[in-house]
């Protein structure tokens, strides 16, 4: 049997290594395929195989421990035999029927979505992914109060199509809206972030109330009755794993009510268990008028996403017609997918799971490697939803790399990534970040393992600091 790169003693598959299927996979990429986010002649991308669990192979016989659950989607692992099962009954039955038509999977899901959503959110939508829901929940947030602005943080992502790149405060938005592909009618504010405070915050409380007062400003200075919305990611994903301190989402809440503004969660990366429960907002007790999801609901066995609707925002369109809709809204595939993983997740405990391990595991070993390496800066998150923060100086906190950094000046952590995957763990991380961000059904053991590997390639790190 051909040694694992990461140590795991599971077998692979029959017919690997067979370098010579890698490279033709490879060869029908870099011959037809245009990669997303990417400069096309930079793309090198590494063949995989196949996956089942926490791990994924590649055509040389290499295993690797999934530390980034591919795009943070994959909560419930690869292969799940429960979900696969779903997808398999279901298309042994009906593949593919309209929107227009009840669907048995399809209203199981919604069902099951809906029950366990907070509150008075007791109707889906699907979409075919993030970006989609919040395109309509943005949408249908504008048609329900008759105004046309929106607030979003600049720490954030939400999509890429028109409306969700405007939305989104990272960096990919800027060569969208020199394009013009951006739709525009957005305004951005700071969300909460001690770390790097921006309102000179040296608590958690100072933090939230500044922050609080700061999103007031801007809905004074923008006008609140041209103000539609507030989207605001609950646990700030690629932009930083950004946890929101005690009282912050019920102050949007309350300056939402104040001012007849929808409050939009997006729920995306932070919904289906990464953060140990079903929804992020669960933590903090807060009912937002619609949350966006996609991600985790299946694990993106099969391409699926939604807003959920609070019974208000319903009746908008319960005499007059949505104008809005998808070809694939629904689609049945994507839905006995979906019921699968629900089903799967309360079956095996997959919420609580996450929840002890991100406490009594990733959390306090995050916090040693804290300790031994002067390149970590800050560690913080919950459940299965890490980030490390990397600096050159711990006094000032000058970030490993700067912000929206590529090339030579991202080398950095470029190097600890190279040293992750050599270790044979497969992270994902964003400018001065790795994101500690595995499957949430991940046992202590993988967790510790992949926690190891982390904190040798960190050394890498430490050399350019000082």
């Amino acid at each position: 049997m051909t040694s694992t790169a990461s140590g795991s003693s599971a077998p692979l598959p029959a017919g690997l290594p067979d370098p010579e299927a890698g490279a033709r996979v490879v060869a029908d990429d870099r011959a037809h395929l245009f990669h997303s986010w990417a400069a096309q002649g930079a793309v090198n991308p590494m063949p995989v195989a196949g996956g089942e669990g926490r791990h994924f192979w590649d055509y040389e016989g290499r295993r690797y421990l999934d530390f980034s659950s591919q795009f943070i989607n994959l909560n419930i692992g690869h292969a799940h035999p429960k979900v696969v099962a779903a997808i398999k009954d279901q298309a042994d039955r009906i593949c593919m029927i309209a929107s227009t038509f009840a669907n048995d999977r399809r209203g199981e899901a919604a069902r099951l979505i809906a029950e366990i959503a907070p509150g008075d959110l007791n109707r889906v939508f699907f979409t075919n992914g993030g970006a989609e829901a919040n395109e309509h929940a943005v949408r249908m947030a504008r048609i329900h109060t008759g105004r046309p602005k929106v607030l979003s943080a600049y720490r954030s992502y939400h999509g890429g199509t028109a409306t969700a790149i405007s939305l989104t405060g990272d960096p990919r938005r800027w060569a969208n809206e020199n394009s013009g592909s951006a739709s525009g009618n957005v305004a951005h504010f700071f969300g909460p972030y001690l770390y790097r405070s921006h309102f000179h915050a040296t608590t958690e409380a100072e933090e939230c109330e500044r922050a609080l007062a700061h999103l007031e400003q801007v809905i004074t200075f923008e006008g609140p009755s041209t103000i539609a919305a507030i989207v605001l990611e609950t646990v700030v994903g690629t932009a930083g794993i950004l946890v929101p301190p005690p009282g912050y989402l019920a102050g949007v809440r309350e300056l939402c009510d104040r001012y007849g503004i929808l409050y939009i969660a997006d729920e995306v990366m932070s919904g289906f268990g990464r953060t140990g429960a079903w929804f992020a907002v669960d933590h903090w007790g807060v009912t937002p008028d619609l949350i966006t999801f996609a991600k985790g609901v299946n694990s993106g066995y099969v391409p699926l996403g939604g807003v959920i609707l609070s019974d208000a925002v319903h009746d908008t369109f319960r005499d007059v017609a949505y104008p809005g809709g998808l070809t694939y809204s629904g689609h049945p595939l994507a839905c006995a997918a979906a019921v699968g993983t629900i089903t799967a997740m309360r079956e095996e405990g997959v919420n609580e799971n996450a929840a002890r391990v991100g406490a009594e595991v990733i959390g306090p070993g995050l916090r040693e490697i804290a300790e031994r390496h002067p390149s970590v800066g800050e560690v913080r998150g919950l459940g299965v939803f890490w980030a490390v923060e990397l600096v050159r100086d711990r006094e000032t906190r000058e970030m490993l790399v700067p912000y929206a950094a590529g090339g030579e000046l991202a080398r950095p952590v470029d190097e600890v990534v190279a040293a992750c995957k050599e270790g044979g763990m497969w992270p994902v991380y964003n400018y001065n970040r790795i994101h500690v961000v595995p499957p949430c059904t991940i046992t202590d053991e993988e967790a510790r393992e992949g926690l190891a590997i982390l904190d040798q390639a960190l050394y890498a790190a430490d050399k350019y600091v000082g």
